[in-house]
């Protein structure tokens, strides 16, 4: 289920998206909001949803004085927003269309379930837009015990359906991520903190691939040779933003060759060879050989 308070910023984003440069009047979101939510819509919360939205979506609403019509500031789309911030608006509206529609649509919609986004997502978005300090109890996979942190939550990624907090830990003095379904506790310390002047997620992980922090670790040109059916998946999914095809079922991209990509090679190991470099070429042939051996014995 959408947490309620991204579900209100979705449905502002969704519904201004619709109305495009036309705009809508303050009495046109109250009555859309209400045959919504079913309840009257307060004009200061709609102020702070406005920001809210753009703290979190960088997607400004404002309000032209000369018609009193509020839209997408001139220049800003949802659309053509960064593909991350689009998939993130995408999966939320998808989520939150699936609750509304759940009786009428029963049995006919499978959808894979997200667990790590349904107790702490809202809470540490919350905290990103008040800059708020937190202290987080931590489970690691592979450990019997737990860790108290206290985190400066800097912004939060998906990948391979989990949300992942990126916060500065106090105790490690460094950047640091933490899976949402592994945090036991969460509450705010009371304090709070200044964002790093330019800070982006996306800039973060430009040439890393999956949730890996890239540290001290510079990309490399990796060459991959794909059968022609995963070539067209390529096409239309490419690996990484760097991906180029070289023609001939060869592809180009500029990756840091962390354990989560050797981990997606090798899922795709019968129908995309690695080239190079060879160093990751022997990574994937090891970890393939390892996975041999466990049907062999």
């Amino acid at each position: 289920m959408v947490p309620e308070l991204v579900d209100k910023y979705i449905f502002l984003v969704q519904t201004f998206v619709e109305a495009g440069d036309a705009g809508l009047s303050w009495p046109q979101v109250q009555r859309r909001w209400e045959a919504r939510y079913g309840t009257e819509y307060p004009r200061r919360s709609f102020a702070n949803h406005r920001a809210a939205v753009e703290e979190v979506f960088g997607i400004a609403i404002t309000c032209d004085r000369s018609t009193n019509q509020y839209r997408i500031d001139a220049g800003e789309s949802a659309v053509d927003k960064r593909e991350a911030v689009e998939y993130l608006i995408n999966t939320f509206t998808v989520n939150s269309l699936l609750t509304l529609g759940k009786e009428r649509l029963s049995g006919r919609v499978a959808v894979e379930d997200v667990p790590s986004g349904q107790k702490w997502l809202t809470v540490a978005m919350q905290a990103m837009l008040d800059n708020a300090v937190l202290e987080i109890t931590y489970h690691k996979y592979l450990s019997t015990e737990t860790d108290r942190r206290t985190i400066l939550p800097y912004a939060v990624k998906e990948f391979a359906k989990r949300w992942y907090l990126v916060a500065y830990s106090q105790e490690a003095g460094a950047l640091r991520t933490y899976a949402l379904d592994r945090i036991l506790a969460l509450e705010r310390t009371g304090e709070s903190f200044k964002m790093p002047k330019g800070f982006d997620v996306d800039a973060l992980f430009r040439d890393s691939y999956g949730i890996y922090l890239p540290e001290d670790q510079k990309p490399v040109l990796v060459k991959l040779k794909a059968t022609q059916r995963e070539s067209a998946y390529l096409q239309d999914l490419p690996l990484h933003p760097s991906q180029v095809s070289l023609g001939g079922g060869i592809f180009a991209l500029r990756v840091i060759p962390n354990p989560n990509f050797i981990m997606e090679l090798c899922s795709r190991a019968d129908r995309l060879e690695v080239l190079e470099p060879l160093e990751l070429r022997q990574a994937v042939q090891k970890a393939l050989n390892n996975a041999i051996q466990l049907y062999e014995n």
